[in-house]
């Protein structure tokens, strides 16, 4: 079972009234909840770890967690209120304005860390919930107790407007982070704010010297990349026209997650040594979910059927 641990949140995306006038609608997202929904969607045994409210948007965020087939066993439920995004799209690109503050998600605590069953495998971190304390330290010290026996995976998912002020101690938590863990996921936007400027490949092996063995490197609609201390794999992106980016990198990761589970290699060991062709399987799912997810509108990962 993989554990998706991190935000779970509304977004209010933007849409037109029937009588013409600009709206919002809420939708069930943040990045590492669309990562549990859309690996729960391909088939993969998915669980989800965060702090969820008990409130209104809280049991949307849970329903829709079950019907995705997500075990929600594992979330931390307050009556704390439910984190709230507005998303403004411009050319299909989502910037957000956050409201987060004492929420049950933002104020998750060690005391409510999870004792982990062996059917969990492997847990996967990232988005937003790694920049306030102090839910970013709890998950931190998860990942931590964690990573010496199972997989673990991180995509930071750097929204810079979101960590503004806080860059020094966010970029301090994100690097022990990635040394601790088996798989890291970056945009190359991403990689260039964490590494500078430079050749992706090389950037990316900088990264497997941390400690890493696999590197993925998303580059948008050109396609997406995996890389290893001695493998350098791409995959062309699936050419679908764009309804908005949200939750592309989410399924991306879901799906490459998913293929490494199918082929029996979401194991520490097994990481050290991925055949080329299980690369290129993970890439090529990964591409192709992310494709039906940009094709419409929100974060609408694809059920397995659909791909």
């Amino acid at each position: 079972m993989i554990l998706s641990c991190g935000e779970a949140l509304i977004d209010m995306l933007p849409r037109t009234s029937t009588t013409g006038e600009a709206c919002f609608a809420p939708y069930a997202g943040g990045a590492v909840f669309n990562t549990a929904i859309a690996l729960g969607r391909l088939g993969a045994p998915s669980a989800f770890f965060s702090g969820v409210s008990t409130d209104m948007l809280g049991e949307i965020l849970a329903d829709t967690l079950t019907a995705s087939q997500v075990d929600i066993r594992f979330l931390a439920r307050s009556d704390r209120p439910t984190t709230v995004a507005f998303v403004k799209l411009v050319n299909g690109q989502a910037t957000y304005a956050f409201y987060d503050e004492n929420t049950a998600g933002r104020m998750l605590s060690p005391d409510q860390l999870p004792d982990l069953p062996a059917e969990v495998t492997a847990l996967f971190f990232g988005g937003i919930s790694l920049v306030n304390d102090p839910a970013a330290s709890t998950y931190e010290a998860l990942q931590a107790r964690e990573a010496g026996n199972r997989v673990t995976m991180i995509d930071p998912n750097i929204r810079p407007g979101f960590i503004a002020g806080k860059e020094a101690p966010y970029r301090a938590r994100i690097e022990r982070m990635i040394g601790r863990a088996d798989i890291v996921k970056l945009s190359d936007e991403d990689l260039h704010w964490l590494a500078g400027a430079g050749d992706p490949v090389a950037l990316a092996r900088g990264i497997i010297a941390q400690g890493p063995k696999l590197v993925f490197i998303t580059e948008g609609a050109e396609g997406a990349r995996a890389v290893t201390a001695t493998q350098n794999r791409f995959v062309a992106a699936t050419r679908v026209t764009v309804a908005d980016t949200v939750g592309a990198g989410d399924t991306f990761n879901a799906g490459a997650l998913a293929a490494l589970q199918t082929a029996g290699v979401l194991t520490k060991t097994a990481l050290t040594a991925l055949p080329d062709a299980v690369l290129d399987t993970a890439l090529s799912l990964g591409t192709r979910t992310a494709a039906v997810t940009v094709s419409r509108p929100g974060a609408n990962p694809p059920w397995s059927h659909e791909l």
